[in-house]
């Protein structure tokens, strides 16, 4: 199903019985993408899973972070011999004691820290050049695009998406504790369901975990 953000606007204005002269386009931007954003740091999605190939550069320790990176999820580096290994993460001040003439080329890198907003940093520093592939979290794409703009969230999970933008909506009309109260839980409901799938049954191997099962309460025949 195709749901995109023209939809959802008109689904936020029939819920909340209101207008585009109280909820404009301008404000039903903001509270959807306030909604995305909540959806986004309440569970992990593995829509927003992404990969990045680059190289080291010789003598220089330091990498761009892609522009859309918000989480580094683990970096494997791919060694002269075409093996490839995953380097080993830590803070920043465990790089400096553990190599602390950084600017001078050593070997092949074996830790990685976050540096800054903008830099990732690795020890040693490498001396040739080393293929590396980042995997990370990236920032999620907006419905708010344009009208006819769809995403992963609203076309397989528009009960999720409308319950989120509707708690938004109430809170900026100041509507009733109530109903605010009923779509706060019923987006509780939509998360958890979103998060069961995206977290567990879609990590899950049923040749490797077996079949999901649910318990069925079953009288003992001696009861009768």
């Amino acid at each position: 199903m195709s749901y995109t953000f023209s939809d959802l606007k008109t689904d936020i204005k029939n819920y909340t019985e209101v207008d585009s002269n109280v909820l404009s386009d301008s404000v039903l931007t903001t509270i959807v993408k306030n909604a995305e954003n909540r959806i986004y740091r309440d569970s992990d999605s593995d829509d927003n899973r992404f990969y990045a190939t680059s190289a080291l550069v010789t003598g220089n320790r330091y990498v761009t972070i892609p522009s859309d990176l918000r989480v580094i999820r683990f970096v494997q580096l791919t060694d002269s011999n075409g093996d490839q290994v995953f380097l080993e993460k830590r803070d920043t001040s465990f790089m400096a004691e553990y190599y602390n003439t950084p600017s001078t080329q050593s070997g092949i890198p074996k830790y990685y820290a976050n540096w800054d907003a903008n830099y990732w940093v690795v020890a040693p520093t490498p001396d040739t050049t080393y293929s590396i592939t980042l995997a990370y979290i990236k920032q999620p794409d907006s419905i708010t695009a344009s009208d006819s703009t769809t995403t992963y969230v609203s076309n397989k999970y528009q009960d999720l998406l409308l319950y989120g933008s509707l708690v938004e909506a109430y809170g900026y009309l100041k509507g009733p504790a109530d109903m605010l109260q009923y779509y706060e839980g019923s987006y509780q409901r939509a998360l958890q369901s979103y998060s069961i799938e995206q977290q567990g049954r879609r990590r899950r191997d049923e040749w490797q975990d077996g079949v999901l099962r649910t318990p069925l309460k079953s009288e003992s025949p001696s009861k009768y």
